[in-house]
This record gives structure tokens, C-alpha cells and sequence, in this order.
């Protein structure tokens, strides 16, 4: 039985961390990086073209910027929006909340920051026009911006990891409780026995 609940536990685990993980950071292909802003020369908007066999499309931000102490998690500190054959088809503002941090130097004054910036889950053949611009946080000095985009990664179930999450608790728990009730078997004294041999 213990087996049984560390096996539930390790279900769990995959389903609620791994799962989201994979499809967040190993999934899909690389359809290409784009520089979107220098200091200096300030923003520029880029073209890419896409096909339906890579939707869905996911965009990133490479940001590389000192940020100040105490800097706001939620500052919103830029924008992109995507169009195509004249339609809006993407318009996300990227804050600091989900931003992962990629160290350049042990001692750099810049930090690269990756920062997710939406989804296009549905692709149709043809030219791509990526629009990033500055966003309201102040304080953050930028020195460059790429955008990269991803393709192909598959949808993500929000679904998955709450259930992953369950299914963790309940083998945890049911793992400790089997030792606490060996444990209060083994102090028992046997059952007396009854026919021959017995008392």
C-alpha cells in the first residue's frame, strides 16, 4: 500500500510540475529571434512569416535591463502586439510578474530577462508584423529587447496542474498515514490464538 501511495505522489508530481514545465520550456521549435530594440536607436517593428504548421505561435521577450531595488512585480514595463493581413491579432502588455531571470555575468550591471508575451494559437499562412513598445514601469534601465518566437509547443491544459496537485496531496498523505498505522499495529500484542497449541 505504501508503494501504491509514493507511486500516486510521483503521478501527481509529473502531472502537476513536470507536465506544465515541459510544454512551457521544451516544447516546439524555434522559428526565429528578432532584435527589437537597442539603446540608442530605440524600437523597430519586424516582419516574420509564419505557416499554419507552426501554430501555436509563442512569443518572448529577451530583455536586457539594470532594474531598480524594490522594483514593482507587477510593473508593466512593455508591450507587443502582432497583425496581420490588417487585423489585430495579438495585443499583450508584459509585466515583471512572470518574468524568468537569466544571469549574463556573475557581476553585470545588465540582467537578461525572459518575459512571456502571449500566444497565437492559430496561424494562417503569411507575413507577420510585430509591434513592441515601451510600457508604464519607470526606473528600468533597458539596453535591448529581442523577440523570440516559438512554434508548434502545443497547448497547455490550466486544467493539469490543480489535478496534479490533488493527486500529490492524497499520496503524500496516504504515504505517511500507512507509516503511523504500521506503526501503531506493531505495538499490539498478537491475538490469541484458540484450538491446539493455543491458550
Amino acid at each position: 500500500m505504501r508503494i501504491a501511495f509514493l507511486l500516486l505522489f510521483l503521478i501527481g508530481a509529473a502531472v502537476g510540475l513536470v507536465y506544465p514545465w515541459a510544454i512551457r520550456n521544451l516544447a516546439g521549435h524555434e522559428i526565429g529571434t528578432w532584435r527589437v530594440y537597442e539603446a540608442g536607436s530605440g524600437f523597430r517593428a519586424i516582419d516574420a512569416r509564419l505557416g499554419s504548421t507552426d501554430a501555436p505561435v509563442k512569443a518572448f521577450l529577451d530583455m536586457s535591463a539594470a532594474m531598480p531595488t524594490g522594483a514593482l512585480p507587477g510593473g508593466r514595463v512593455l508591450t507587443v502586439t502582432a497583425s496581420t493581413q490588417g487585423r489585430t491579432v495579438l495585443a499583450e502588455t508584459v509585466d515583471l510578474s512572470a518574468a524568468e531571470r537569466r544571469e549574463e555575468a556573475p557581476q553585470a550591471l545588465h540582467q537578461l530577462w525572459r518575459l512571456p508575451a502571449g500566444t497565437l494559437p492559430a496561424i494562417e499562412d503569411g507575413d507577420y508584423s510585430f509591434v513592441v513598445g515601451p510600457g508604464d514601469a519607470e526606473g528600468i534601465d533597458i539596453r535591448s529587447v529581442d523577440l523570440l518566437l516559438l512554434g508548434g509547443g502545443g497547448a497547455y491544459d490550466e486544467r493539469a496542474q490543480p489535478v496534479g496537485f490533488s493527486i500529490m496531496a492524497i499520496g503524500f498523505i496516504g504515504f505517511v498515514l500507512s507509516f503511523r498505522r504500521r506503526g501503531k499495529d506493531g505495538g499490539q500484542p498478537p491475538a490469541p490464538r484458540w484450538g491446539r497449541g493455543g491458550t
